[in-house]
């Protein structure tokens, strides 16, 4: 089995930054995605930024020049700088990443189970 497991959340007031993990283990032949998604009450789940294995990375317009997505390879370790925090980050935060457990041809999605980041005014 895959298991996907986030740290880092909490509370923390507006401008105040928090820097998310994110572990990937288990069976796992290789990782070439992984990122994060976030859901905020009543809302629908969006991409905020994900990094490929060769190092690209991606972000949603909200959180550019904010947010700073990195990894480590040897790890299967994913990391989300948030800096400038807004009342509007609010929202469970979760990690993903496409992979491939050994013997498997195509890669395959998985989810954390998310954590929950309260920006308060």
């Amino acid at each position: 089995q895959v298991q996907l497991v986030e740290s880092g959340g909490g509370l923390v007031q507006a401008g105040g930054s928090l820097r998310l993990s994110c572990v990937a283990s288990g069976n796992i032949f290789s990782v070439d995605v992984m990122g994060w998604y976030r859901q905020a009450p009543g809302k629908q789940r969006d991409l905020v930024a994900f990094i490929t294995s060769g190092g690209s990375s991606n972000y949603a317009d909200s959180v550019k020049g904010r947010f700073t997505i990195s990894g480590d390879n040897d790890k299967n370790t994913v990391y989300l700088q948030m800096n400038s925090l807004k009342p509007e980050d609010t929202a469970v935060y979760y990690c993903y990443a496409k992979l491939r457990m050994p013997g498997q041809q195509y890669e395959m999605f998985y989810w954390g189970k998310g954590t929950l980041i309260t920006v308060s005014a």
